[in-house]
């Protein structure tokens, strides 16, 4: 019997609805992270002493910084799994972009838009 080379229609589909229930729940999480960075901080310092308020303003400054950090790996994300369901339609999801060989199941299940096997990408770190 010759090995798979590629997952089922069915198998497909089961990795579709997994990768879209992600994408949804990803896109809300971006959306509330590009909320917070469009709305003012309602806890205005204007009223507290100079150095406090020093102190206020950039505490705040880093919590923008760091939302912003957050929803660029969010949008990288949504981006990772867009392309993951192309892959699904195209046929080729699961198929390890190194080797040409399956990726197992497992790990489509926990990295749903991985395009290395493990082993190719435990390799490719230490190169």
């Amino acid at each position: 019997m010759s090995e798979k080379t590629r997952y089922s229609d069915e198998e497909l589909l089961e990795f579709k609805e997994l990768i879209l229930a992600k994408l949804e729940k990803a896109r809300a999480e971006y959306e509330n992270l590009c909320a917070s960075l469009r709305i003012g901080n309602g806890n205005d310092v204007a009223d507290t002493s100079p150095t406090f308020k020093v102190l206020e303003e950039g505490a705040s400054t880093l919590e923008r910084e760091e939302t912003a950090r957050l929803a660029e790996r969010q949008r990288t994300f949504i981006n990772h799994l867009n392309a993951a369901l192309v892959r699904i339609d195209n046929k080729t999801y699961g198929i390890c972009r190194a080797t040409g060989q399956l990726i197992p199941k497992e790990r489509l299940r926990a990295v749903p838009h991985a395009t290395l096997s493990i082993d190719s990408k435990t390799g490719q770190k230490q190169s």
